[in-house]
């Protein structure tokens, strides 16, 4: 299947999981991951109807960038170095990996250097597996409350990743958790929590069951990927 057929079967499995739980399909974001996918395959993707564009590391997309410019939203999904910082906020549009105190205030520096703003998701380590990033939930609340008394930063949400399992109901779980907390954080801290960023091309239809509303599809789309 080319990937202009898997992007349409991959926005009906979206709508149907939203329809599933009386949602509007319309309220969910699509972000194609494009990490190791040619820049010929990702404009392919876009041409498609690809709107936001998902990358983890900063320097592979800096050279897709270069290469396609502003052809759609760039996310950094990947963790981000402190050093990596000053680059992160001149290519993106949204960092969705922002996980400690330390890098927004890098970040706000960043940004102010830059004249910038920043949109950014806080991400939330869920489980337990050491190879997972993000804020431990019990100091959640603190780095939001970081970040919104930033001028540059602007807080959009949460974002989490799951353990992979073959069953995706083994991780609904952890969705359900993350919807836990943005709730508990719109109470405590009076605020909207916009997004939650949560489900992958093996779990994403699990993961808008339990409150998604930016999904991070790679595979699904653009096929198997071929690490160098």
């Amino acid at each position: 299947m080319s990937i202009r057929d898997n992007l349409e079967r991959v926005k009906e499995r979206i709508a149907k999981a939203a329809l599933s739980k009386g949602r509007d399909p319309s309220d969910i974001f699509l972000v194609a991951v494009s990490k190791t996918v040619e820049p010929e395959r990702i404009l392919e993707a876009v041409e498609a109807g690809v709107t936001d564009l998902g990358e983890n590391r900063v320097q592979e997309a800096r050279d897709k960038i270069e290469t396609l410019g502003r052809v759609a939203r760039w996310h950094l999904i990947g963790t981000l170095q402190k050093n990596k910082a000053k680059y992160a906020v001149r290519l993106f549009d949204m960092i969705q990996s922002l996980d400690s105190v330390s890098l927004a205030q890098e970040l706000e520096k960043r940004a102010a250097r830059e004249g910038e703003q920043m949109e950014v998701l806080v991400e939330v380590k869920t489980s337990f597996e050491e190879t997972k990033h993000g804020v431990d939930p019990t100091y959640l609340e603190d780095l939001v409350r970081e970040v919104l008394q930033t001028e540059r930063l602007v807080f959009k949400g949460l974002m989490t990743i799951a353990p992979y399992e073959d069953n995706p109901e083994l991780v609904r779980p952890y969705f359900r958790q993350l919807k836990v907390l943005k709730d508990q954080l719109e109470e405590k801290l009076g605020i909207p929590v916009e997004h939650l960023s949560m489900g992958m091309s093996g779990d994403f239809e699990v993961a808008i069951q339990e409150g998604a509303t930016m999904v991070r599809i790679g595979t699904a789309i653009f096929g198997p990927r071929s690490y160098p």
